[in-house]
Parts: structure tokens; sequence; C-alpha cells
């Protein structure tokens, strides 16, 4: 018997897709690391999402053939680990892209329009919210999109579209940024920008990108949206940019485990959602498909497209 260990709750369409293809999923009662190593042992393969797959999981593995990742993060998997012991690892990008670009859209409007801030106030019964409060519109505005891929592509045209914004583009990577401009530096994008969304992958170039130096350089009153990696952002500098004014709100779906209880947590003009970007039925439905998919192709002998490594011997 096949078997694939499934460490987080995925949808029931991946999981049928597995069992018609003769592999038998396995849930794992939780994601912890010492659970995963005490579960893999006959495990050919496993599907992870936030949880990762550590250098301890590999090497309690004696099977394992492949690891897929449930979206596209994959950092929090042991990629150098993986390969040493022959082990595919791949992920499953843009099956999701289009609903954290629905998200990201939203958070711009809802840190724009301190709707959380409204709803709360209206709940509490306090009066006077509007008087107290400035919001802003957002159409016939820029933006900024810090990386073009599938998520900041489908913002950039969802902005362009539905609110005529100017869409500028700062993605060193990117060959294509779909007749949008493309702005030289971070710094000169920043500093036209009303709103500023994160798409970038977390790498050692890009963590901490947008620090005292980033903020500095933005236009005074600018939003932050950030649905990529907390990493991108220094939380502290963020914190000391809303509460001088330099910028006027911001929209976070991913950020540290302490921030909702901190300085960000404290300003009426942060709204968090906990990391909701691909959380939809459509995008949960697509990405376990896509995750089952990789696993069925590696299990034949095939090599995913979206393969992150090039271990030895079985996918040379």
């Amino acid at each position: 018997m096949t078997r694939c260990l499934i460490l987080q709750p995925v949808h029931e369409a991946g999981l049928s897709l597995l069992r018609a293809n003769g592999i038998t999923p396995v849930p794992c009662p939780a994601p912890d690391m010492e659970t995963v190593a005490r579960l893999i042992p006959g495990c050919a393969a496993a599907i992870t999402r936030d949880a990762g797959f550590s250098a301890a999981a590999f090497a309690a593995a004696d099977a394992l053939r492949v690891v897929v990742v449930h979206g596209a993060g994959h950092d929090a998997v042991d990629k150098e680990a993986a390969t040493a012991r022959g082990v595919l690892v791949c992920n499953t990008p843009g099956a999701n892209a289009r609903s954290v670009s629905e998200l990201a859209l939203g958070l711009a409007l809802a840190a724009a329009r301190a709707i959380p801030a409204a709803d709360a106030a209206e709940r509490a019964g306090r009066p006077g919210f509007r008087e107290a409060h400035s919001c802003t519109e957002l159409s016939g505005k820029t933006a900024l999109i810090v990386g073009w891929g599938a998520t900041g592509a489908g913002l950039g045209r969802m902005l362009a579209v539905a609110l005529g914004m100017r869409v500028l583009v700062h993605s060193p990577r990117a060959t294509d940024v779909g007749g949008f401009e493309r702005v030289a530096s971070l710094a000169e994008g920043l500093a036209q920008a009303d709103l500023v969304s994160l798409h970038t992958p977390l790498r050692p170039e890009t963590r901490g990108l947008i620090g005292p130096d980033a903020l500095a350089a933005l236009k005074p009153g600018a939003i932050l949206v950030n649905t990529a990696r907390a990493g991108l952002v220094d939380e502290a500098a963020l914190a000391a940019a809303l509460a001088s004014g330099r910028l006027a709100a911001a929209g976070l779906d991913v950020y540290s485990p302490e921030a909702p209880r901190g300085p960000l947590g404290k300003s009426p003009r942060v709204v968090f959602t906990p990391h909701l970007g691909g959380t939809t039925e459509e995008a949960l439905r697509r990405v376990a498909i896509g995750a089952a998919g990789h696993v069925i192709a590696a299990l034949s002998g095939q090599r995913p497209a979206t393969a992150l490594n090039a271990p030895e011997p079985d996918f040379a």
C-alpha cells in the first residue's frame, strides 16, 4: 500500500484524487515535526502546508520519495536535507493566486476606509467615528506592486481596471510586466505610490525589504499591504512609520506571531487577517488537486515542473 502523509488538512478533492490513483492519504493528528517523524516511516509521499518539513523528519523517513508543498511558500521545508536523502520537493504556485490578489485588494480598501475600526466602533456603541477618522479613495491614484508574479500581476490588473489606478512595478526578475510601468528602483516607486502591495518571495535579498530606509522613501500618507511573507517587513519600523503618520495604514495577512498583541496591534490603522490569502473554497480545491497531481506524477517517476531540488538517484 502506497501512503501519503497529510501534515495539515487539504481539500477532499485532492484526497479523492490520491485514492483514485492507489495512494492512501494518512492524516497527521498534529503538524509538529515530532509527530511527523513518528508517522513518516512507511510513507512514500507527504503533503505539507506552512508546517514545512524539517531535517529531523527527513531523517526519520525510510520510504519517502516526494514532499509537496500545498501552496507556493517552501521556506519551511529543509530542501538541503531532502536532497541529501534523495527526496524530491516541489510546490504548487499560482493555483491560489486569484484568491490572494482579491484579498490584497480587500485589505487595501479596508485600510483606506478604516473598515474594521469603524465596525468595532459601531459594535461598541462609540459615536463620532466619522468625525474622528479621515479616509481616502484609491481611485485614480498610484499603486506600486512589488513582485510581479501571478498574485502581483493579478492585483495590478484589478487596480487598473476597477479603480483606474496608475500601476508601477518593481520586480527585477520579471521579464514582462504586462504593459505597466516598471520603476528603476524600489525607492523610486515608493516615492510615488499611494498604495504599496508586496508579492515577492522571501529571499536573503528581500528580507527586511520594507525597513527604515524604504519607509523613509515612502510617499507620506501611503498604505502598505502585505500578503506575501512576514519577513519582508521590519515590523518595528512599520509601527514607527504608522505612529509618526508617515504611513497612513497597513493591511497585513502575514506577520510575526506577536504582532497583533504588540505596537502594531494597538494601532486602529492596521488591519490583520490570519493568513487568509489562499483560503477560499475555490483556491483550496485547486491547490489540493495540484498537490495530489504532483505526488502522483513523482511516484510514477515523473519530475513535476515545480520541482525545487535535484535529488539523487531517483530524480536526476
